[in-house]
């Protein structure tokens, strides 16, 4: 019997939300939808996989007895995943590197060009953040390192060269009453509205909105934002402010936008980061050595080789180039 692992993937949401509103938001999925996959999956099994109540949906003995099984599989086919699009990516010699929408400050013209100097005949191809996947496309191998201006903590959870760091600021409309400030106390701003972006950006979502810093005080969403445009318009047209990254006052400037600093906000880490248990290959090794030799102003053809790459070590702050 061959189940998709689309319908695996439903019923492991339903299991873990509890109800189908909440799993087919996760999933992006309508209702009903959800609701025709697991009708098709106990179809196919010829059990009923779920008590349905007004509280929700809970697994029946079957359906927990699935469950148990069901991430193992599902872990094992990403597994797979990964390892297929790394070897393909290895095989036509292209290194993949996620970076953030709108602030791409450590990686330029230059940074490629060093990298191609370092490894020739093979080309990088860059890919913009996906704020619906904590990962950036990580754990699904479609990317093998990815830029982001982290809290130092996600060091825990991934292998990372860190390339510096770089303070968080708050971008604010123009004419808000805090932009005339030339310095902004966090406590000053934990009470105004704030543009998010979506829920599905897990830890991400947290750490943007600094709710790891605001002592226990909830956070007024004013809008939520898809993507880095929508979160700037939604700054500019005055439905909440946000926190963004320092580079991002030089490289993305508008008369309607006032960045600041915070004073009581820590600053981010900066790095290239990919999974745990994945070995550093020579190539994504050849790209960390290039984005430092940019931030130290140093890319080009006359740049020494460096040693091992995935361990945190002194470097100069992060500059826009």
């Amino acid at each position: 019997m061959d189940v998709d692992t689309r319908l695996l993937r439903s019923f492991a949401a339903v299991c873990e939300e509890g109800q189908l509103t909440a799993a087919a938001a996760r999933l992006f999925v309508s209702q009903p939808t959800l609701t025709k996959q697991i009708r098709q999956l106990e179809a196919l099994l010829g059990v009923e996989l779920f008590e349905r109540s007004r509280k929700g949906m809970s697994p029946t003995p079957a359906g927990r007895a699935l469950a148990e099984h069901a991430g193992p599989v599902l872990a094992g086919w990403e597994d797979a995943l990964r390892a297929t699009r790394a070897a393909a990516a290895e095989q036509v010699s292209t290194l993949r590197v996620g970076f953030e929408g709108g602030i791409i400050n450590v990686m330029s013209r230059r940074t490629v060009a060093d990298f191609t100097r370092r490894m020739p005949g093979w080309q990088v191809e860059l890919r913009q953040n996906n704020w619906f996947d904590p990962t950036s496309g990580l754990a699904t191998g479609e990317i093998d390192l990815t830029l982001w201006h982290a809290p130092p903590s996600l060091s825990e959870q991934y292998n990372v060269a860190v390339l510096g760091e770089e303070p968080r600021c708050a971008a604010l409309p123009a004419g808000h009453r805090l932009a005339r400030r030339s310095v902004i106390d966090l406590a000053d701003v934990l009470d105004e509205p704030f543009v998010a972006i979506p829920h599905e950006a897990g830890h991400w979502r947290d750490y943007w909105l600094a709710v790891h810093e605001r002592g226990g005080r909830p956070v007024r969403i004013g809008a939520v934002a898809h993507n880095a445009d929508e979160w700037l318009t939604a700054v500019v047209c005055g439905q909440g402010i946000g926190f963004a990254p320092e580079t991002m006052s030089r490289l993305a400037p508008r008369e309607d936008v006032a960045y600041r600093p915070v004073r009581g906000l820590s600053p981010s880490q900066v790095g290239l980061y990919w999974l745990k248990g994945r070995e550093l290959t020579p190539a994504m090794a050849a790209f960390v050595h290039s984005c430092r030799a940019t931030i130290a102003g140093q890319a080009g053809p006359e740049v020494p080789a460096l040693e091992s790459a995935p361990a945190a070590r002194a470097v100069p702050p992060v500059r826009a180039v």
